[in-house]
């Protein structure tokens, strides 16, 4: 694997015009800030242009020597650490840019300083300098590029100071800071620190610490919580008198001739509490309702060993260049900073920090872990990390290196990722030298956009060197020679400010270079064209992508970075193969396209790789929109019939295949019969049959199996019988051959296809639907045949409650509206019964009730007797049922039946009775005899004989059938009832000869007994 790759990332450079030696540098916005090493103790401030354009915007003063600074987006603001009679002091620069205009006015504050309304108002055009006093001298700071709070690092301790909005009246919003929290930290002097959205990065010479800051409600936990924290240096404190044991650095400590040195140690996530340095929070803000209350994570703990060699301990090995990188989520645009908090999405945070020879980066997610290491050639100076490259300056060099933070976050963004939906190089992908960029002694570095700032200094041999006069020499005039009048006397130095080529341009070189291992089919290729990926992916991932320029050109770019590594996974053999399949779906490539960039034309046989074969196979398995020319089509049959014949009978059931060569299809399945023969691949004979309108040829293959084998080869293709187009199922040429032929097969296809999770229920619905031709609101019988099969294969309740309810509604409309089913059912309702325990018995009383019910009932007969025998069954849920049973309420006998079935199942065994006796008083004694039993049984005589002699009484003998329904009754009642407890119940007036023989005979049963 080729690590070092000859590019271009920089562009053109221009020199910065200072006057004087920069000390130190930074940039913010759209400005660079410039504090000189000389005594003049000021701040020169520059303006960048396009192409790295660079103009004097003005200068102010400084209270003395600047030994830090750093400028914060969120505030616009810039803060030093200064020096000035040998003590540091902390200062913020707000409203710079009123100096820079013109304005000599400046207000000095001390942080938090109430300040009047009346004397705000010159706050407006003047620079606001605030002072922060600490208890101990600032030796590092850092701002959040998220909020632009303000972390400060001092010996033991790290202090925060959080930005405030506060508005003196509706026209003037000043900038301030609160100090806010201290994090005491025993035996820690921090050379750098980072700060990100409450994330804390630490080092010292030898040692990193990461840290996040975790929102806590205001309870007791919190007051714990501090306890705890308090109680870790207690401890180590104890323990240092009691034993004398080596303080929390041994590598400090030097016993006679040995020097004890601490193994490297690397400790993440939760491990990394076990380090040892305990973290105390003090919090230092007013006490409010808002106030937020934190507690401490650990998330990394890394020490590091210095170099040994023979002759002792290399002193230069120290850490430096500790950053904390934030991404922020696609798609949300970066608009006003001080709007930032709220309208950009943290995605993802990275850390890097750097050894003289090797540089560490991290990923700071859910997970923390290393995700690249960076082997430099040379010792390193510094290095800056940028969301596309990483920056490191050496003695000589000024080298370009590739990140993979644009990896990691679009998986943290992005679920689909590593599926075969989408695809994105992976985080371990080995990292790549861009360039190694010659310079002459490098000193530091930083970055603002596509501008690398950077300051250089010779030696003093070099520059004698480089000063030797020739006649060419002395005979040019330089423009940056004119700019300094001292330069004669000064060592050699310049500011640089490099321009980074755009992405695009870089992206084609990278593109362009790829090509040179393209023929050899090395992994170069791909490892190349996944840099080139991942660089435009990190630019659409930047906040400003939605308002870019190259907003399209980016888009257009990546989509053909896609396609390139798609043509690279299909055409090489490696163990990647699959990702073919997800990098051209992301590239927009319809298949067609696709076989034109990788297929050559004409009838020669190519060998193609197994990535390009499990595109096509993944593909044709789709529904898609997209149909192949027939020349196509047939091009695909013959790769895929060499490749993997197997997945022959299913490519060619896709939509995609649709203008496929019937004639060549039935070959290529025969040839695969002799070797493979299947029920799939006979159907699929079958079916292209049908399209030949060869009806012999179908009818030997669809009699090759029995009909139940077929129902289930329908399982292993589906779309022999259904396709989807636009999400819709619609059924094939097959399927509406089988309804004329073979109906009985097409239904049981369809309940195995359901059954097996192929096809959903509302979407066999639809099938059903459209092979019949029905409208939306009507029901074919067919699809009752399908409803009243899947009855009897269905184990899932609430499919099952929705079925019983579907046929119900079915039968009573086509009852209540007398309308025959189109065709014939293709089960009888004592099929049903006899093959389904959702169709009951049908009980002997509702034969008695239609039998006096009218002639044309029995043109209905089929349905009615469904519905009957469902309402008989402990299946269906009545009360769910019925609504829909409410249009038969009022129809004959049919209504009756139905309502007496109802209350029987509810329970509601007396309103049946007086239906029964008012409706039908023939059919209430059978009711009885079927349905009053064990706990009903008392409704015999406490409901039904009151009942029929109240009734009785009231028509005398002109209704025999009452009379008859009495006398069985009464002799029923008397074989349950106590003499007594019979003679009770019958009516004071009623006929003595009437009662006579009921009493009889049971007092004769009494005897008996």
């Amino acid at each position: 694997m080729v690590q070092l790759y000859n590019l271009h990332p920089f562009g053109s450079q221009r020199v910065v015009p200072c006057k004087q030696e920069p000390a130190h540098f930074c940039c913010g916005q759209d400005v660079l800030f410039v504090a000189s090493t000389a005594a003049s103790c000021r701040v020169d401030v520059f303006t960048l242009r396009e192409q790295g354009r660079c103009e004097a915007l003005g200068s102010f003063a400084t209270l003395g020597p600047v030994l830090r600074m750093a400028h914060s987006s969120a505030g616009d603001y810039l803060v030093t650490i200064e020096e000035k009679s040998k003590a540091t002091f902390l200062r913020a620069y707000m409203n710079w840019r009123c100096m820079s205009a013109g304005s000599s006015r400046v207000c000095v504050r001390m942080v938090g300083h109430k300040m009047e309304e009346s004397y705000s108002e010159a706050l407006k055009e003047q620079m606001s300098v605030v002072e922060m006093p600490l208890s101990d001298p600032p030796l590092c700071i850092s701002c959040c590029p998220v909020n632009g709070d303000l972390l400060v690092g001092c010996k033991n301790k790290l202090v925060i100071f959080c930005l405030k909005y506060r508005v003196i009246n509706q026209n003037l919003t000043v900038l301030d800071f609160e100090r806010s929290l201290i994090l005491h930290i025993d035996n820690l002097i921090p050379v750098e620190v980072a700060f990100c959205a409450r994330h804390i990065a630490i080092t010292t010479e030898l040692d990193v610490l990461i840290l996040k800051l975790e929102l806590v409600q205001q309870s007791a936990d919190r007051t714990e919580q501090c306890a705890q924290g308090v109680s870790a240096p207690e401890k180590a404190m104890d323990g240092g008198v009691k034993d004398e044991s080596p303080p929390t650095h041994p590598l400090q400590l030097e016993l006679d001739e040995f020097i004890i040195c601490q193994k490297p140690v690397e400790l993440l996530g939760e491990q990394s509490k076990l380090c040892e340095i305990p973290v105390i929070l003090e919090s230092t803000e007013l006490p409010m309702e808002d106030t937020k209350h934190f507690q401490v994570q650990y998330l990394l703990f890394r020490h590091f060993a210095p170099d040994q060699s023979p002759f002792g301990f290399c002193e230069e090995t120290k850490l430096h260049s500790v950053q904390l990188l934030p991404v922020y989520q696609t798609g949300i645009p970066a608009t006003a900073y001080e709007e930032t908090e709220n309208k950009r999405k943290l995605l993802s945070l990275f850390c890097f920090f750097s050894l003289p020879h090797v540089g560490y980066l991290y990923s700071l997610g859910k997970l923390v872990e290393l995700i690249s290491t960076y082997q430099y050639s040379e010792k390193s100076e510094q290095a800056v990390l940028t969301p596309q490259f990483l920056h490191v300056i050496t003695s000589q060099n000024l080298q370009c290196f590739t990140v993979r933070c644009s990896a990691a976050a679009a998986r943290s963004e992005d679920p689909y990722i590593d599926t075969t939906v989408k695809a994105c190089p992976p985080v371990t992908l080995d990292v790549c030298t861009l360039r190694m960029q010659l310079f002459i002694g490098p000193r530091a570095i930083c970055h603002f956009k596509n501008h690398i700032i950077l300051l250089t200094k010779a030696d003093t041999e070099d520059i004698t060197e480089r000063r030797k006069p020739t006649r060419r020499m002395l005979s040019r005039k330089t423009d940056h020679i004119k700019s300094r009048t001292n330069s004669e006397s000064e060592p050699g130095w310049n500011l640089y400010i490099i321009n980074t080529v755009s992405t695009i341009q870089l992206y084609r070189e990278m593109v362009e270079y790829s090509r040179t291992y393209e023929n050899v089919k090395t992994e170069s290729c791909i490892h190349l064209l996944s840099e080139a990926h991942l660089l435009i992916r990190a630019a659409i991932m930047d906040p400003h992508f939605l308002k870019s320029d190259e907003k399209e050109d980016l888009l257009r770019a990546f989509r053909e970075s896609c396609a390139f590594l798609g043509d690279c996974y299909s055409r090489f053999d490696t163990k990647d193969y699959h990702l073919a399949l997800p990098y051209y779906r992301m590239s927009g490539l319809s298949m067609t396209e696709v076989l034109k960039r990788l297929v050559s034309e004409g009838d020669e046989i190519q060998t193609y790789e197994r990535g390009f074969i499990f595109y096509l196979t993944h593909s044709l398995n789709e529904d898609s929109n997209e149909e192949l020319s027939k020349e196509s089509g047939n091009k695909v049959l013959q790769i895929l019939y060499l490749a993997d014949p197997v997945q022959l009978p299913d490519i060619l059931c896709s939509p995609s295949m649709r203008n496929v060569c019937p004639l060549t299809a039935v070959k290529y399945l025969q040839k695969v019969e002799k070797m493979m023969p299947s029920v799939v691949l006979t159907l699929t004979k079958a079916f292209f049959a049908l399209k030949m309108g060869d009806l012999a040829m179908y009818e030997h293959e669809m009699h090759s199996y029995k009909e139940t084998t077929l129902a289930c080869g329908f399982i292993g293709q589906p779309r022999l019988l259904q396709q989807r187009k636009e999400g819709i199922v619609t059924p094939t040429e097959f399927a509406v051959h089988l309804k004329e032929t073979q109906p009985g097969l097409l239904v049981a296809a369809t309940v195995a296809l359901h059954e097996n999770s192929k096809i959903e229920l509302e979407e066999a619905d639809t099938f059903f639907k459209m092979l019949c031709n029905s409208s939306e609101n009507t029901i074919p019988q067919l699809l009752v045949d399908f409803w009243e099969a899947l009855l009897v294969v269905s184990s899932q309740e609430k499919i099952l409650q929705e079925l019983l309810l579907r046929v119900t509604s079915q039968y009573v409309r086509r009852i209540s509206k007398k309308q025959l089913p189109e065709t014939k059912p293709l089960k009888t309702t004592e099929d049903l019964i006899n093959s389904c325990s959702h169709f009951g018995l049908i009980v002997p009383w509702i034969a008695s009730i239609m039998s006096v019910g009218c002639s044309s009932d029995k043109d209905y007969h089929e349905d009615i007797s469904r519905l009957q025998s469902l309402l008989c069954s402990q299946s269906i849920n009545v009360a769910s049922a019925l609504p829909v049973l409410e249009p038969l309420t009022e129809a004959g006998s049919v209504g009756l039946a139905v309502r007496v079935l109802c209350n029987s199942r509810l329970g509601s065994h007396e309103a049946a009775i007086d239906q029964l006796l008012t409706r039908c008083p023939g059919a209430a004694v059978i009711y009885a005899q079927h349905e009053l039993k064990g706990d009903t049984q008392a409704l015999w005589w406490n409901k039904l004989l009151p009942e029929l002699c109240k009734r009785t009484r009231l028509t005398g003998n002109d209704c025999p059938v009452l009379i008859s329904s009495l006398k069985e009754t009464l002799s029923i009642v008397a074989m349950e009832l106590e003499l007594r407890d019979f003679l009770s119940l019958l009516p004071e007036d009623g006929t003595a000869a009437f009662f006579l023989p009921h009493l009889l005979h049971c007092s004769q049963r009494k005897l008996l007994t």
